[in-house]
């Protein structure tokens, strides 16, 4: 068995690879979902896609009308489609755009199945699926898309990220993205008629929101994340904005932080100034109690393969499944830091535990399935 871990491990790895060459910002990964699909076939397997992209696959089970286990990985970055996608190595770590956030994390879905297929069939059928559209404005549409075809059928959805080995997300962090716009009539800075600078004013906003700390319990943050405006050095500019994303533990709590962020946006609104806002997306939140069966099952398996597991919340796939009740986690492949900045990276010793560790909990919740049967 190690040594066929090893084998798998080092497959994974290798696909990882080959995926991280491959550009996937979010709305653009179809080169990556294509990838996916060659993967799956030279496996023998039929997968398919849906109208967004997600790309689906289906291990089928001794029992086809048993509920099925749901395991994801997204298929998207956030870095454009002309980042330089060079990848290092130093003192066993992989340095590269994309590789921890998250293609070692869809290639995990291929080094689950390599580990799975040599096994006993579960009793289930297991789907795995490469989905779009998690990061940025995506909006989680990928992972809606997932949850709308399956419901609350699933004994389980299984979100995998590269990074973060050893966490497991049982709460979602619900957050609320804004798009902030000011125009003004602009003009000729010497004239005495130009108009207030929009530029000015979205300085003066962001500096404004930023006065606010960061909420320690329920922790809750605000961000501006993206700024814009003007169109040269010596004109007043007559529009600017930026994009805003507040996010809370609590969704009451993130209702008034959004309420209070927006406030304090439209009151810099004068004459000659105008003010819009645009929602651009709306995460979901949800949570599962520490004593869930799921939330057992998962610490019992990383605590099988020697790592020390560590409750956690955070704003990933599951927040969808989370957010209707349907029982979610998201779980970490391998730790790295660095992540959404070109300076990413994953190191390569613990993939193979965190490999071990999503098969056995694929393997756990088979035996609970198994004895939930033979006992009802």
């Amino acid at each position: 068995m190690a040594s066929r871990l090893a084998t798998v491990c080092a497959e994974t790895l290798a696909l990882a690879r080959q995926l991280q060459q491959i550009p996937g910002p979010t709305f653009h990964e179809a080169r990556r979902a294509a990838w996916m699909m060659q993967r799956w076939r030279a496996r023998g397997l039929t997968p398919w896609q849906d109208a967004l992209g997600n790309v689906y696959v289906r291990w089928p089970g001794r029992d086809p009308n048993a509920r099925p286990v749901v395991v994801t990985a997204h298929l998207d970055t956030v870095f454009p489609l002309d980042t330089d996608l060079t990848l290092r190595e130093d003192s066993g770590r992989w340095y590269g755009p994309g590789i921890g956030d998250n293609s070692i994390g869809v290639a995990g879905l291929l080094g689950l199945h390599a580990l799975l297929a040599q096994a006993t069939p579960l009793p289930f059928d297991l789907y795995l699926v490469a989905n779009v559209r998690e990061e940025g404005l995506g909006n989680l549409d990928g992972m809606r898309a997932v949850v709308d075809r399956f419901q609350g059928r699933p004994r389980a959805y299984i979100v995998l990220e590269g990074l973060a080995l050893g966490l497991i997300y049982h709460r979602a962090v619900a957050s609320r993205r804004y798009r902030i716009l000011v125009r003004t009539p602009g003009g000729h800075p010497w004239s005495r008629a130009a108009g207030p600078s929009a530029v000015h004013v979205v300085a003066r906003m962001v500096a404004d929101l930023a006065q606010r700390p960061a909420q320690e319990q329920p922790r809750t943050v605000l961000n501006v994340g993206r700024i814009w405006g003007g169109t040269s050095v010596n004109t007043v500019a007559a529009e600017a904005g930026f994009d805003l994303d507040v996010r809370s533990e609590d969704p009451g709590v993130l209702d008034a932080w959004a309420s209070w962020a927006l406030a304090r946006v439209r009151s810099h609104g004068a004459p000659r100034v105008e003010v819009h806002v645009e929602t651009l997306g709306v995460r979901p939140g949800g949570a599962l109690p520490p004593d869930h069966p799921l939330v057992r099952t998962a610490w019992l398996a990383y605590e099988s393969q020697g790592i020390t597991p560590q409750l956690w919340s955070g704003s990933t796939d599951a927040n969808v499944p989370l957010s209707r009740g349907y029982p979610a986690i998201t779980v970490g492949l391998t730790r790295g830091g660095g992540a959404h900045t070109r300076h990413e990276y994953i190191e390569v010793s613990p993939v193979c535990q965190g490999l071990a560790a999503l098969a056995r909990l694929v393997r756990l919740l088979a035996l609970e399935a198994e004895e939930r049967a033979s006992s009802g």
